[in-house]
């Protein structure tokens, strides 16, 4: 088999030396069945500003560099798979980097199971910021997200997602690729591959290292815009709503009524104190033990309800914009182009 890594990207120089610094370090399978891996990198940054640094790796791994300034997500993995000579195309995020055994766990998978569709959870690095690990915890611990991101136990049938998503690239190719949507472009590629009839397989040893942002304000702009996608998708996918979506809409209407009934009813003000400590204080403890980091126990309550809310607002904003508005798959919250 031959890999082809298709990692979109815009711009984030840093990041992009530290994916293909940590390309240099995997560990190869040692199988006649494994025949090599590429990097394509799809680039929309504005400049030539990771030609430099891509070039510098050139003589360590075979990579394709393809700039197109200002090409958007879903048509730069499109280019890039389009380029690819990969039996596989693993889709990538920019701001990943791959543990050493990462494309071991991914041969060794695709060797016994054939899967037409893989993916992997993400995870914290050593090195990361404790705003980056409480921010990694609160998008893949269940009591937040509901295990559906990656979680050695799937609630519900497990959609890829694009920061590490392995496809055959004949499927690929038979689906379509990516679609118009913007963001959730990588669920709603996962949900034709499963409604074509492919099986999707979680490789939980394929973990990557996902920086994600690194601000609560960038940070609570992302998931918002993940709450609206999920609309779109149901939009487009009338099956795909399940009671873990709904969770941060409730939660975020939950906090307002509460922090409301400070103002008009002690009792009520009471319980929803009281329901709200129960609720965050197990997210505390297992980040804090997860991490062996206090500090990190105490920011993932505040990414926690930044991501809850966010989420939330997104997907209220963008119900009420798409079926009561009218307005098709959503304003600039959306996911359609």
């Amino acid at each position: 088999m031959f890999y082809s890594f298709v990692v979109p990207t815009f711009n984030r120089p840093e990041e992009v030396a530290e994916l293909l610094e940590s390309a240099t370090q995997l560990t190869l399978p040692n199988q006649d069945s494994f025949k090599g891996f590429e990097i394509v990198f799809a680039d929309g940054s504005p400049t030539e500003v990771l030609k430099p640094i891509i070039e510098a790796y050139a003589d360590k791994i075979k990579l394709l560099h393809l700039h197109r300034p200002k090409l958007a997500i879903s048509p730069s993995r499109n280019l890039g798979a389009e380029n690819a000579k990969g039996d596989y195309l693993i889709f990538l995020d920019s701001d990943v980097i791959l543990p050493s055994g990462y494309l071991i766990a991914i041969h060794n998978a695709v060797v016994k199971n054939q899967p037409a569709c893989f993916g992997g959870p993400d995870a914290a690095h050593k090195n990361f910021t404790n705003l980056q690990k409480a921010i990694s915890y609160s998008m893949t611990s269940y009591f937040t997200t509901g295990g559906i991101r990656g979680g050695k136990k799937q609630i519900h049938k497990y959609n890829p997602r694009g920061f590490n998503m392995g496809i055959k690239k004949a499927v690929f190719e038979e689906v379509n690729g990516y679609g118009s949507f913007v963001c959730g472009e990588d669920i709603e590629l996962s949900i034709r591959i499963i409604k074509a009839g492919y099986k999707t397989q979680l490789i939980p040893e394929a973990y990557v290292y996902h920086k994600r942002r690194n601000t609560l304000p960038s940070f609570f702009r992302q998931v918002k815009r993940f709450g609206a996608a999920r609309v779109n998708i149901f939009y487009r996918h009338r099956s795909e709503l399940k009671v873990t979506h709904l969770f941060p809409s409730a939660f975020f209407l939950f906090l307002v009524f509460g922090f409301l009934s400070y103002f008009i009813y002690d009792p009520v003000f009471e319980l929803f104190t009281l329901i709200i400590t129960i609720y965050l204080t197990p997210i505390f403890l297992n980040a804090w033990l997860q991490n062996r980091s206090i500090t990190v126990g105490g920011l993932s309550i505040i990414t926690s309800i930044t991501q809850l809310c966010g989420y939330g607002i997104g997907f209220l904003l963008n119900f009420f914009a798409v079926f009561i508005l009218g307005q098709k798959e959503g304003m600039e919250l959306g996911a359609s182009k």
